[in-house]
């Protein structure tokens, strides 16, 4: 799979590009147009629902475009490293890449319950939309930050973090990490978003603008 991005940093869309018969999951609520004759169907269901696109003989290539307006980020897996990211960044990914919902990383940051995060292995690309521009966190060797979980958009799992409340008498939520915040520790990157999608639905509800939660 080949990714081809435009309109960015303000409205990113990608192209996925596919070879003769090659697969891709991706978000279906961000499908945004294929080429004609591409394979498509839905599997799963609620929280686990993807949509499955196949190539025909010659090729073919699907849109995906965020509901939010912002940049995109296509993280290249090399089989030993796996990532966490948004599950609400997700747009799509080869199909040689593995999603996990109850990987290791995951069960430490929530108990086993289900969170805000998925994780990612394998081999392959993901791509990622940032609701506004993605910002680059690299800490050196024991350097900490302290990042709100709404602007996380990825890190690698050799990145050591915690999960905790921003404050203890506010609401908190690992379904949607509302309340909660990441402590990081380098050295690694952590890649992040300059809005808060959580921010950006909550302003339009106050302006009286209908939106997905």
């Amino acid at each position: 799979m080949q990714v081809r991005t435009r309109h960015t940093p303000t409205f990113g869309v990608a192209r996925l590009v596919l070879a003769p018969d090659e697969m891709v999951l991706v978000d279906p609520a961000t499908v945004l147009a294929t080429s004609y004759g591409l394979g498509y169907e839905r599997k799963g269901k609620g929280s686990t629902l993807v949509g499955l696109c196949t190539a025909g003989r010659e090729g073919g290539w699907v849109d995906v475009a965020p509901a939010f307006p912002g940049d995109l980020h296509v993280l290249e897996l090399d089989g030993k490293t796996g990532w966490c990211y948004a599950k609400l960044g997700w747009l799509g990914s080869g199909s040689t890449v593995l999603k996990d919902a109850e990987a290791p990383p995951l069960k430490a940051l929530f108990g086993g319950g289900e969170g805000f995060l998925n994780y990612a292995h394998g081999q392959g690309s993901v791509v990622l939309a940032c609701c506004g521009t993605l910002d680059v966190v690299t800490l050196t060797d024991g350097e900490l930050v302290t990042l709100a979980s709404d602007h996380v958009v990825a890190f690698a799992d050799s990145v050591q973090c915690r999960l905790r409340a921003a404050a203890q008498d506010g609401p908190q939520s690992i379904r949607t990490g509302e309340g909660l915040v990441f402590d990081f520790a380098g050295p690694g990157v952590v890649l992040t978003q300059t809005r808060g999608p959580r921010q950006l639905v909550n302003w339009l509800r106050a302006n009286g603008v209908s939106s997905r939660s």
